[in-house]
């Protein structure tokens, strides 16, 4: 949707109600709320070391855009989630490609898109590298929010499966919109492992 045609049609920003005007995905007073930050504490990372980016926690203008974008189908808010997220990775990181977190194909057709790799085009078009999927779910799994934290690494156990052939060597960036107990992204991590991708970071809209 080109600007004059967002100035036209009355649309609420997802993360305050005001209306958008020219502004594609978030009003301006929501997108300078997104502040990315390198978060050094995590069940990602064993030691306490930079390796994730967030937008901050799951609440207020995050949490309404990411359901926005997750749930609603306002698809514009990746751009604007994606590129406040890859302000915030450090060039030190020196990432050569984004992998986003599968979707299973059914829940993905069910839904129309895989939020994750909507994001993860925004962020690796702003850090120019390629958006990889070289990931993919082996098998269904239930909804993560549905269950308890010790039941979630189970539930998770052998579901997803890499292919590192599209992949440029060196650091990648493993992306998912919201980070719980990690066990998705952990999970995930496993898989690049055991493909042969040695360095992986992380990047969240929330956790």
């Amino acid at each position: 949707m080109t600007g004059l045609l967002r100035a036209l049609v009355p649309r609420p920003c997802p993360g305050c109600d005001a209306q958008l005007g020219r502004e594609a995905g978030l009003c301006a007073a929501c997108r300078a709320r997104l502040v990315p930050r390198v978060e050094a504490y995590s069940p990602l990372w064993p030691r306490p070391e930079g390796h994730l980016v967030t937008l901050g926690p799951y609440r207020g203008v995050t949490r309404r855009a990411v359901r926005a974008l997750k749930f609603g189908g306002a698809r514009d808010l990746a751009g604007a989630l994606g590129g406040a997220l890859a302000a915030g990775v450090p060039p030190e990181w020196n990432i050569r490609a984004v992998v986003p977190v599968p979707l299973h194909p059914a829940r993905e057709r069910e839904r129309g898109f895989n939020q994750a790799a909507l994001l993860a085009g925004a962020v690796a078009a702003a850090l120019n590298v390629p958006a990889v999927p070289a990931l993919r779910r082996t098998r269904a799994t239930g909804q993560q929010a549905r269950l308890h934290a010790q039941e979630r690494g189970a539930n998770l156990a052998g579901a997803f499966a890499a292919d590192a052939r599209g992949l440029p060597p060196g650091p990648v960036l493993l992306l998912d919109d919201v980070l719980t107990t990690g066990s998705t992204l952990l999970a995930c991590q496993g898989a690049l492992h055991a493909a042969g991708v040695r360095e992986v970071r992380f990047a969240v809209i929330a956790r």
